[in-house]
């Protein structure tokens, strides 16, 4: 927070804040609003211009609304986006973790590939599957056969 006060002037992003008679930044409570909403687009991800360019927007007034509020709204389909790409990759690195877990038990990767080979056995998902059932982790289950990987990306 105090580095984004001190640099938060220089990039354009707190315009609206005025001083004491000492040069003193001086916040209202609507000051501190709009600083939480830019903190927010600001770990969104957000580009620091197009976080300037809201504050520039919200400045401007009424006519402005629409435009911040679809700017919101596309930032929201961007961040769902990288939470399903997030959870997504949660649950491989799970189904991973269980192929290692169960091979360490077993003493050794063997178990998960073909005889003879290292190649891994083609049921092998299906039989994390299964595991996830009989341990009653249904909606893990559920993430875990929707993971988009090379055989059914958008």
């Amino acid at each position: 927070m105090v580095y984004f006060i001190d640099r938060g002037p220089k990039q354009g992003l707190l315009p609206f804040v005025s001083r004491t008679k000492n040069g003193r930044r001086s916040f209202t409570e609507n000051d501190l609003h709009l600083m939480r909403t830019i903190i927010c687009l600001k770990n969104a991800g957000v580009p620091v211009a197009e976080i300037a360019e809201f504050v520039a927007l919200r400045l401007d007034g009424d006519q402005t609304l629409t435009t911040r509020y679809q700017l919101l709204k596309d930032h929201e389909a961007n961040l769902k986006k990288q939470l399903n790409d997030l959870e997504e990759t949660l649950s491989y690195l799970k189904f991973k973790e269980w192929y290692y877990q169960t091979a360490v038990e077993a003493g050794t990767e063997e178990i998960h590939l073909v005889p003879g080979s290292q190649e891994v056995i083609p049921n092998l998902a299906n039989q994390y599957a299964d595991h996830l059932r009989d341990t009653n982790q249904l909606a893990e289950l559920d993430r875990f056969e929707n993971v988009r990987d090379y055989r059914n990306r958008d």
